[in-house]
């Protein structure tokens, strides 16, 4: 797969949601915790509308703790930044390059394409993200990367429901790939996502 093409595909069908939103939907909680939509937005645009020198002294900011930076810029944008703003930062940017500083490009894609699930997931908007999108992304799925996120998936066997993947050992654990992507990617889940007895471990609460 062209993961370039699919980053541009990403960011394009996610500011035409983002531009469809209604007003208290874009204040609405996110499957990322303290986030509403509109951090999330603030956050994903973060590393196209700021310069390498200004991350890096936001960072110094910071303390150099990235999660503290990235936390503290997603609610101070999303305070300053209008939503069209915001929807016009991720639409005009959909061929930028900007990689996260571990994982390179496919971690672009991972990190386009999981906080537009926990966008639209915590909404249950119900978009399903192409399958070669998922597979690429699930194909990367490590214990290294499980440490990363903070995904605890001991005891359990991830088994997803609309096409051939699984990972881990233990109690099974179904759902879609993009759920079960989710997962992995250390998020829980609104009710009714997930089947299995160590189902209610991954439910947001």
């Amino acid at each position: 797969m062209d993961i370039t093409s699919a980053i541009a595909a990403e960011r394009t069908e996610l500011a035409a949601l983002l531009d469809d939103l209604a007003p208290a939907q874009w204040d609405a909680p996110t499957l990322c915790a303290g986030w509403r939509v509109r951090e999330v937005a603030a956050h994903m645009s973060m590393g196209f509308r700021y310069s390498l020198p200004r991350m890096v002294l936001e960072l110094v900011k910071a303390g150099g703790d990235i999660n503290r930076m990235a936390d503290r810029r997603a609610r101070q944008d999303a305070a300053t930044l209008s939503t069209a703003e915001l929807v016009s930062a991720i639409r005009d940017n959909v061929l930028h390059p900007w990689k996260p500083p571990v994982g390179g490009i496919t971690a672009a894609l991972g990190h386009d394409l999981i906080h537009g699930l926990d966008i639209t997931v915590a909404l249950g908007l119900g978009r399903r993200v192409p399958e070669d999108r998922v597979r690429v992304l699930l194909e990367h799925v490590t214990p290294r990367t499980l440490k990363f996120f903070g995904a605890n998936l001991d005891g359990v066997e991830l088994r997803a429901d609309d096409l051939d993947w699984s990972f881990g050992t233990g109690a099974p654990l179904i759902g879609s790939a993009q759920d079960l992507l989710l997962l992995a990617y250390g998020r829980k889940l609104p009710p009714g996502h997930l089947r299995g007895k160590a189902s209610d471990r991954y439910v947001a609460v």
